[in-house]
């Protein structure tokens, strides 16, 4: 039985007898010969056909169009000219798949990549994010594991908003109506009493309609929760959680980062930087006195203010005690400054909010305020002030939204690219 090994295993190899298997990337040939650039998840290698070695067999090779799958089987010789630096001399070849003439071409339209984003997939460019992407989710599940956290999961389908009701999706559950979640956060607060540290991982549902490259409908959400911390404890793990995971995700995938134009050390670099803090109060200080930019107390910050102050740093960047009236109602006031709420954002540099959280409130008496104020009915949040009936404690937790910091550490143009199949308010399939 053929023994086959990845490309990359055949490269590393260098030389001898090696069968490999994989799919077109590239083909060209004349009468006597047929070039084939072998792909599969590990990398590429040139291959080369003989016409006299395949007398019989030449039309069939011949025939071989990009994406056709294959089994080659061959000698290995150092090539500088090959594109990875290794050629394959094929001795014996079989067709597993084969293909018609492939849609996808070197300079094609965005709009029609997305169109035909399951072929698309299939590009270097995309493996190479998706890899990068496996790697950080990987890391961050690690990260936690040596945090002593416990993974906890919670419903997708849910009763009730929790980010605003302007952004929920609506669905019909059996006679009744449901929402696709917007976070985890209201039902991991009922694990904290039990398990007192949580992580998870999983789809969030955002109906914004927004069109902006950073914006996607549905993406997901890398949360935690803790027992007992502060403002200053959440915001400090939330920096050591992103500087482990990105360190670890570029310390394995350097080749990935450096295909994307990414250079690996700089943003190891970053990771051992002190990110800083400031409050919003001097953010709108530093907006009027650095950028000319008059922004009132009670605004949250939009795009282009976010980027003006990520343009002075250049590592990321957290901004705590927004304006309590621009916050979710279970953001707690600040007992100093009761105008400004306990929470945060993590901006990025490349001016992306890539973290949100906060302190959660004990104050059911002004959640309920809020909730009215918002248009809600606080009924439906018995269950939600239960929790601090019953042997409530100090707790805060935050989201990461990984789609986010993959388009930031690989330089992406469009958060799009950083997720297999986008959704957005324009865009549901395929």
């Amino acid at each position: 039985m053929t023994k086959f090994i990845s490309i990359q295993e055949a490269i590393k190899k260098g030389t001898g007898n090696v069968s490999i298997r994989g799919w077109t990337y590239r083909e060209r040939g004349s009468n006597n010969l047929k070039f084939v650039v072998l792909r599969d998840s590990s990398n590429i290698i040139q291959c080369v056909l003989k016409k006299e070695d395949f007398s019989k067999e030449w039309d069939e090779i011949d025939k071989i169009q990009v994406e056709s799958s294959l089994e080659l089987t061959g000698t290995l010789l150092k090539d500088p000219r090959a594109p990875t630096g290794y050629e394959l001399k094929v001795k014996d070849f079989k067709i597993i798949g084969a293909s018609d003439k492939y849609p996808i071409t070197k300079d094609q339209s965005y709009d029609f990549l997305l169109e035909k984003r399951h072929l698309s997939i299939r590009t270097r460019r995309l493996a190479a994010i998706f890899k990068i992407r496996s790697s950080f989710i990987q890391h961050r599940e690690q990260f936690f594991r040596e945090k002593n956290f416990y993974r906890f999961d919670t419903p997708i389908l849910q009763p009730t908003q929790s980010e605003g009701g302007s952004t929920v999706f609506e669905v019909k559950y059996y006679k009744d109506k449901m929402y696709l979640a917007q976070t985890w956060q209201l039902y991991a607060e009922a694990a904290i009493p039990s398990l007192e540290r949580i992580y998870n991982f999983g789809p969030t549902f955002r109906a914004e309609k927004s069109k902006t490259t950073n914006h996607l409908s549905e993406f997901w959400m890398a949360e935690m929760e803790a027992a007992w911390f502060d403002l200053k404890d959440l915001t400090e793990f939330g920096k050591e959680e992103l500087k482990y995971t990105i360190r670890k995700t570029v310390e394995e995938r350097r080749e990935e980062f450096k295909f994307l134009g990414q250079d690996p050390d700089k943003i190891i670099a970053m990771t051992k930087k002190e990110w800083p803090t400031i409050k919003y109060r001097e953010a709108l200080k530093m907006l009027k006195e650095k950028d000319n930019m008059d922004v009132p107390f009670g605004k949250d910050l939009r795009t282009i203010e976010e980027e003006k102050i990520t343009s002075h740093f250049d590592v990321p960047v957290v901004v705590t005690h927004y304006p309590v009236e621009a916050m979710g109602f279970y953001k707690p006031r600040d007992p100093e400054n009761t105008d400004e709420a306990l929470c945060f954002d993590m901006l990025a540099p490349n001016g992306v909010e890539i973290i949100g959280g906060s302190v959660r409130s004990m104050d059911v008496e002004d959640m309920e305020e809020r909730l009215k104020a918002e248009g809600e009915d606080p009924k439906n949040y018995e269950w939600y002030f239960d929790l601090r009936k019953y042997g409530g404690v100090p707790h805060a937790g935050y989201g990461i939204g990984t789609e986010r910091v993959i388009a930031w550490i690989c330089g992406l143009d469009n958060i799009k690219d950083a997720i297999a199949f986008p959704r957005t308010m324009t865009r549901y399939k395929p």
